[in-house]
């Protein structure tokens, strides 16, 4: 909180700068705490946005309250928990935004993530792309869009312009995925895991993640933890004015227009759910993209497709 204080303080003091002054300085201030949290956490959770990670957080915060007897509801952000019981690991989530803007390495190495042991949450990126069209449009907030280089407010862009475009679309996503596809051999300690493997089997994924971070679980826990964070429950609570208003802001569970449902949190959560959106020639066009530009890796290309239900897909040697 007092971080997000003295930011915008600061945001107030540099109003009179040009745009590009404003947004690099802020960019450094958030680099500079992403890296505080980085090398204070126990575990590292990276993502790009729109993958999974709060429905993940959810489980996850479900999971350490009920195993260490926390009052009931407390969502994990970073070392709240930890403060009230140390056996409960700091967890940093993070996309990684802003980091090399404080410490000026570059967009593909991974050299700050390096010791780290890291969860690493991947999730098809025409999925990805399509659930982030929804959030620039309808929840993403004018200055977040200026700070990381997306459309500006009332830009007027269709669903495929925006997912072709290098800036904000696929192009992004992938280029993001396949910085960490070539970083993960020299990162150290990283469990990769799909979106996709855990819709399928939420449980199973779970308990991985816990097994592998530290604090096994048992199967009495995994299933309160995953019915606690179910796709419906969540949306019942989003949709719902009755749940606690501070809950559900710390998971930002509130829509930006109950009337519009694209403009939810919790949207649809469905694996493969982009090719609705789009005629059979954009989904050639996009399909094309995404087998020619990712890297292969995380099984999200046709030449590389397993069975469904294979086990989650192994980078590099790491689980």
């Amino acid at each position: 909180m007092w971080n997000d204080i003295v930011r915008h303080v600061l945001g107030g003091l540099l109003f009179f700068l040009p745009a590009s002054r404003r947004k690099s300085i802020d960019r450094w201030w958030r680099g500079r705490e992403e890296h505080r949290k980085l090398h204070a956490a126990d575990w590292l959770l990276v993502s790009w946005g729109k993958s999974g990670r709060t429905w993940l957080r959810v489980m996850l915060s479900r999971f350490y309250e009920t195993h260490f007897k926390l009052p009931r509801h407390t969502m994990l952000g970073f070392d709240n928990l930890h403060r009230q019981n140390p056996g409960i690991p700091r967890v940093f989530f993070t996309h990684g935004n802003y980091l090399r803007d404080y410490t000026g390495h570059g967009y593909d190495t991974k050299v700050d993530f390096h010791g780290k042991k890291i969860v690493f949450l991947v999730r098809d990126p025409r999925d990805v792309a399509v659930s982030q069209y929804f959030q620039w449009k309808f929840r993403m907030r004018p200055h977040k869009k200026f700070l990381n280089d997306y459309p500006p407010h009332g830009t007027d862009l269709s669903i495929f312009d925006f997912m072709m475009t290098e800036a904000c679309g696929l192009p992004r996503v992938i280029s993001y995925f396949n910085g960490w596809i070539r970083g993960i051999p020299d990162v150290g300690d990283v469990l990769t895991v799909r979106y996709e493997d855990m819709r399928q089997d939420p449980g199973t994924a779970l308990a991985r993640i816990l097994e592998f971070t530290g604090t096994p679980a048992s199967d009495s826990e995994i299933a309160d933890a995953v019915d606690f964070a179910a796709y419906e429950n969540l949306k019942k609570r989003e949709a719902s004015t009755s749940s606690s208003s501070w809950w559900r802001a710390q998971v930002r569970l509130v829509p930006g227009d109950s009337s519009n449902p694209d403009s939810f949190k919790v949207r649809r959560a469905k694996v493969g759910g982009y090719r609705d959106y789009f005629s059979d020639e954009e989904l050639v066009a996009i399909d094309e993209m995404l087998e020619r530009d990712l890297l292969s890796g995380l099984g999200y290309k046709v030449s590389e497709q397993t069975a469904q239900g294979a086990a989650p897909v192994t980078v590099s040697g790491h689980r």
